[in-house]
């Protein structure tokens, strides 16, 4: 452990109440901790970047903690595939959005903390803006566009951002406090190739993975408000599940790397230099399935995806598969010249147009995907159990 001391993030609130110090009362007897910190964490505003397997490993611990204010930011809904990992999700919340799931989980463990749903696709049009009501950021989110904007966010509004990140049997965990020390963009300045990385929904992950990297996002994010121990301020944690074994890396700031001084276009700086597809928004998309000449819909998510919702009469090719071909040189199911992609969110469907302009076939994507369409014009949706493409 370094020496560095750090201040408490947060000032603290008012005298707590009799509930108040019931509940924290095996937290007030940690060495070092007392009162003034359970002061600290009653009056802090923590606003976590994704519901899923990190969101919901980590706001019971803040919850638990006394944080008094939890935002959540997501924009996907509960389905049954996420249940061996999002242990805090239930099966009775299948279909509902994961910030109310989550929220209601919330407010069981502890009816007196303040939770802000923010149920939203997080982007540069409104990050800041949310960023400026909280003191603190926790980023467990599932896509390098989001890592990107959060990081940014957070240094254009000076608040400190803990982020992990899991995959199959590893996660890692940090702390970017441009205050103080480096940030995401000085430990990856670059995203990795579109496709070179899998996510979970491709590559798999480890359950209990969750728990204990999300457990990591909550125990930083105490330590940076109330001023204790040794936050992982330019190191990263770095978490091997099967081999049972931690190690940590350090680093620095990049003297060489630009500044920050606004907001991007996050999906396009992530796609690298290849050919820019167009977006095709979703009401244009319901408007253009009602059309006399309707487009090809091409489905790039996985099976289990898309057995829980597909939109009607829409062909499907699992993005990995496309990819497989594609870097093979093998043949492609036979597909027009020109056509329509969507997944579950927008990056997969940008990622298989891109890969599809090579191939001489000119496709749009949909930002949003299929829950942003089913939004709007529910009747287009359908279980692929009873289709066949």
């Amino acid at each position: 452990m370094s020496d560095r001391a750090f201040k408490p993030l947060v000032d603290p609130a008012p005298a707590l109440s009799d509930e108040q110090l019931a509940r924290a009362q095996r937290q007030l007897s940690l060495p070092g901790f007392g009162e003034a910190s359970q002061r600290r964490l009653a009056a802090a505003r923590v606003l976590v970047i994704g519901a899923g397997g990190l969101g919901s490993a980590c706001i019971p611990y803040l919850v638990g903690a006394g944080v008094g204010t939890v935002g959540i930011v997501d924009d996907d809904v509960v389905e049954l595939s996420n249940l061996h990992r999002q242990i805090t999700h239930t099966t009775a919340n299948i279909g509902l959005p994961k910030t109310a799931s989550l929220a209601a989980a919330a407010r069981a463990l502890d009816p007196g903390v303040r939770i802000i749903e923010h149920h939203l696709r997080l982007t540069s049009a409104d990050a800041l803006e949310i960023f400026s009501g909280y003191d603190l950021v926790i980023d467990g989110s599932d896509n390098f566009p989001t890592r990107y904007l959060s990081n940014d966010a957070a240094q254009l509004t000076g608040i400190p951002l803990v982020w992990g990140s899991i995959l199959q049997h590893h996660g890692q965990v940090s702390v970017a406090w441009h205050e103080h020390g480096p940030g995401y963009r000085d430990l990856f300045p670059l995203p990795p190739a579109p496709g070179t990385v899998a996510d979970c929904a491709t590559g798999g992950v480890l359950p209990g993975l969750c728990g204990t990297i999300g457990s990591l996002l909550a125990t930083e994010a105490l330590k940076l408000i109330t001023g204790i121990g040794d936050p992982l301020v330019g190191r990263v944690l770095i978490y091997d599940a099967l081999g049972a074994s931690t190690r940590t890396l350090e680093y620095a700031p990049d003297p060489t790397a630009p500044p920050v001084t606004e907001l991007i276009d996050y999906e396009l700086f992530c796609a690298g230099n290849l050919p820019q597809p167009k977006q095709l928004a979703p009401e244009a998309l319901v408007a253009a399935l009602a059309s006399q000449e309707p487009p090809f819909l091409l489905d790039v998510r996985n099976p289990q995806e898309r057995a829980a919702l597909n939109l009607r009469g829409s062909h499907h090719l699992p993005l990995p598969q496309l990819e497989a071909a594609i870097d093979a040189g093998s043949q492609l199911p036979a597909l027009p010249e020109t056509l329509v992609v969507y997944c579950a969110r927008g990056p997969r469907a940008l990622r298989a147009a891109q890969l599809l302009a090579g191939r001489g076939i000119t496709a749009s994507y949909v930002p949003g995907g299929a829950p942003a369409v089913a939004q709007l014009a529910p009747d287009l949706t359908e279980s692929a159990l009873h289709q066949q493409s």
